[in-house]
């Protein structure tokens, strides 16, 4: 596999998403994984698909697990729904999956501000049967903007994230213009202005949109990239896309931010999927 070159590497914060990575381990084990591979800063999607509200004993055995292993909380998902699953978040969804959302709010962002994570990101959601998308949106901006607020108030921006078209079709929120769309109506609700772009390069790249001119026309609201090779989504050097230049041209824009890496890791264990990543360039500077 090709490695990236110090020049990129040392030119990006790379984080190591514990959701998709070190998924052979227990949850409690993956942070120090993580710290054993070189890696000093993580993210997560919500780790606990069934309870918007877990108890607080498991907030805090994580919270340890993350403070023992001496890794920065980066990033973290509000819930989701079943993630990885048949669903894509929660908070366009009327009923029961929006009362989970809005259940969560105050819990991530707390666990969030309890580790100095300061970017949480509010996964859209599948249409649905029966509903009209109006009343999905609206309720989506209901919600987006109690989640802006409570990332506001512990210091955090809040993520749109743009998936794509052939894995999540029920998605509405599937190319970069669409997620800025929301971002922007999110900040003009608020007027907090901290509701910012996840740009996911592997889901960018499935959608089949020409990454430069995403990178060129919204780096600027960007808050956080995520990157997996493609086909495949597995690590950069497995697929065909060029993740070094466009990680290049990122830095160029003057994007300070952090790269998680969320990919699959293959038949190996997670531990062996960082060989394209040089050793050097894994702690977070």
């Amino acid at each position: 596999m090709p490695s990236f070159s110090m020049g990129t590497a040392a030119d990006q914060r790379f984080n190591v998403n514990l959701s998709i990575l070190f998924t052979e381990l227990p949850l409690l084990e993956r942070p120090a994984a993580a710290a054993a591979a070189g890696f000093t800063a993580v993210e997560l999607w919500w780790p606990w698909v069934d309870a918007p509200t877990p108890e607080q004993s498991e907030l805090d055995a994580l919270r340890k697990a993350i403070e023992d292993a001496g890794v920065q909380l980066t990033g973290l998902n509000f819930y989701a729904g079943q993630l990885p699953g048949p669903d894509r978040g929660a908070l366009s969804v009327p009923g029961e999956e929006s009362d989970k959302f809005r259940a969560n709010i105050d819990i991530a962002a707390d666990f969030a501000l309890s580790l100095g994570c300061t970017a949480l990101n509010a996964l859209y959601g599948n249409r649905v049967d029966g509903v009209d998308p109006a009343v999905q949106d609206e309720l989506a901006l209901e919600n987006l903007v109690l989640a802006a607020r409570a990332a506001d108030r512990v210091g955090a921006i809040l993520l749109i994230e743009a998936l794509n078209k052939p894995e999540s079709p029920l998605c509405p929120i599937v190319s970069a213009p669409k997620a800025i769309e929301i971002v922007d109506k999110v900040n003009a609700a608020t007027g907090l202005g901290n509701a910012k772009f996840l740009m996911d390069l592997y889901h960018l790249s499935m959608n089949g949109e020409d990454l430069p001119a995403v990178i060129e026309q919204y780096a600027a609201k960007t808050g956080h990239v995520q990157i997996a090779d493609n086909p495949g989504r597995g690590a950069p050097g497995t697929g065909s896309l060029p993740l070094e230049e466009l990680l290049d041209q990122l830095a160029k824009t003057g994007y300070e931010g952090y790269v998680g890496l969320e990919y699959k890791p293959g038949d190996k264990p997670s531990a062996e999927a960082f060989a394209w990543l040089p050793a050097g360039a894994r702690a977070a500077r």
